[in-house]
């Protein structure tokens, strides 16, 4: 790698950094396209270096989401549950089950959802409802300090054996597929579980790093993390992070479903692109 190419993955790896804590993805969506196809880099090292990538944006986000209350630590530990064991079911399902159709039928979703999405982009703070007897048992309402707002915002999770089941789903489709769910996680925080957009980011990106801190260490045993492409990667997804943290409270739940919304049609766009056998 060329000093110029350096700096271009850590800029493109910064907006990716950016992008992927601010809509609590990762930055792999951004990452793997531009290393594949801007800088020419293989694409096992690329899924390598993107793994990477999730964990300095987990890593980089998730202590400032936490120290300011954005992440709601009961819910991701509890969901958290739901997809580790969904992560191992569709490992041990990857070998019987042609992964084709299910990406086709899984990006056709997720431009359903957003479609969906787009419906509720003013929507600022889901409607105040009483916990159900599940959420209450469980303490899973709480509340975030929401500075574009001035004031303290309540919320409780809904439907809560909906979300969990779709967290189940997004384990099962990132064991089965091999490509991460963190648009799925967000999904199932805000659109079935009713949580804030802010709070839903926010929890995802702690989740994500879990998920990806697990399976880096398959990719660094195959070879497919390259320090030299990776540094940069780690280091400007680090800055964007960071960068995105002390924006995403900052900014209204409008803006971060604007950022959203872009990043869920390409994933279905992408995923879609993988089932036909022309993505990535």
């Amino acid at each position: 790698m060329t000093p110029q190419a350096d700096f271009g993955i850590f800029a493109v790896s910064v907006c990716a950094g950016l992008i992927g804590s601010l809509a609590g993805v990762g930055g792999g969506i951004l990452v793997i396209p531009a290393l594949t196809f801007v800088f020419g880099v293989d694409i096992h090292l690329a899924v390598g270096a993107s793994i990477v990538s999730v964990i300095a944006t987990s890593s980089g986000a998730a202590a400032a989401y936490v120290r300011d209350r954005m992440t709601d630590m009961r819910i991701g530990m509890f969901l958290e549950l739901a997809t580790t064991t969904g992560a191992v079911t569709g490992a041990l399902l990857a070998a019987v089950v042609a992964p084709a159709f299910l990406y086709v039928l899984l990006g056709v979703v997720l431009l359903g959802s957003a479609a969906m999405h787009a419906g509720r982009l003013n929507e600022e703070t889901p409607p105040a409802e009483p916990p159900s007897r599940i959420a209450a048992a469980m303490k899973l309402s709480s509340s975030y300090p929401d500075h574009r707002l001035g004031r303290e915002v309540p919320y409780t999770a809904r439907r809560v054996p909906l979300g969990f089941a779709l967290m189940w789903i997004a384990g099962v489709v990132s064991g089965l597929l091999g490509i991460g769910s963190g648009v799925l996680k967000v999904l199932a925080m805000d659109g079935a579980m009713r949580l804030p957009m802010k709070v839903s980011s926010a929890t995802s990106n702690f989740m994500i790093g879990v998920t990806a801190a697990a399976s880096a260490g398959i990719y660094l045993g195959r070879g497919d993390v390259d320090p030299q492409i990776a540094a940069p990667v780690a280091l400007g997804v680090l800055a964007g992070a960071l960068i995105g943290a002390r924006l995403l409270n900052r900014v209204s739940n409008r803006a971060v479903r604007l950022v959203f919304l872009p990043v869920l049609v390409a994933v279905g766009i992408e995923t879609i692109g993988r089932g036909l056998g022309f993505g990535l």
